[in-house]
């Protein structure tokens, strides 16, 4: 499907949340962190997360707005667009990407610090507990992604590039 002449573009930062109609186009750029992607086919609408962490640690005061940098939340931002346009979650077609392990000598010490998998781990039961079925995916490994999702198309690209050896964290300063 061809773009629109007069698309509008949007960069997600991490804890972002996007959700637009068909004149979108809607890029972030993954490492541990994950977007899912939710399309109506019919209504050509719909949305991009990128969240860092699966669920937030600490105890945040009820009635707070729901945090695009957790996951769990995210999907609640999800849920709140998919209502207010009159539609379920079962109309939708959902994608995922990203989870990479970008330190997979830290990870292989401690599952704490797998936060790739468990961002994966997370968007994958919860889309399930939404109904959905995940229609594509491209997630894990060590590396990092760039993702554009056309909201005209539904069509999502990923640019992936793989970590070549095992990659240490620098020092600040060094």
């Amino acid at each position: 499907m061809r773009a629109p002449s007069d698309f509008v573009e949007i960069f997600l930062q991490p804890g972002d949340f996007y959700f637009g109609d068909a004149d979108t186009r809607i890029r972030t750029l993954l490492g541990s962190c994950v977007s899912i992607t939710l399309w109506h086919p019919t209504l050509r609408i719909g949305g991009m997360c990128h969240y860092l962490l699966p669920t937030c640690d600490s105890q945040k005061a009820r009635g707070t707005e729901p945090d695009g940098r957790y996951g769990d939340e995210a999907i609640q931002l999800f849920v709140r667009e998919i209502s207010a346009r009159g539609t379920k979650p079962e109309e939708y077609e959902a994608k995922v990407f990203g989870g990479g392990n970008m330190f997979p000598r830290l990870a292989r010490q401690s599952a704490t610090m797998d936060i790739g998998n468990r961002n994966i781990a997370l968007a994958k039961s919860a889309l399930e507990q939404l109904g959905l079925t995940v229609k594509a995916k491209h997630v894990g490994d060590a590396g990092h992604r760039a993702i554009i999702f056309d909201v005209w198309s539904g069509d999502v690209w990923v640019k992936y590039q793989r970590l070549t050896g095992d990659v240490q964290p620098a020092a600040i300063g060094a």
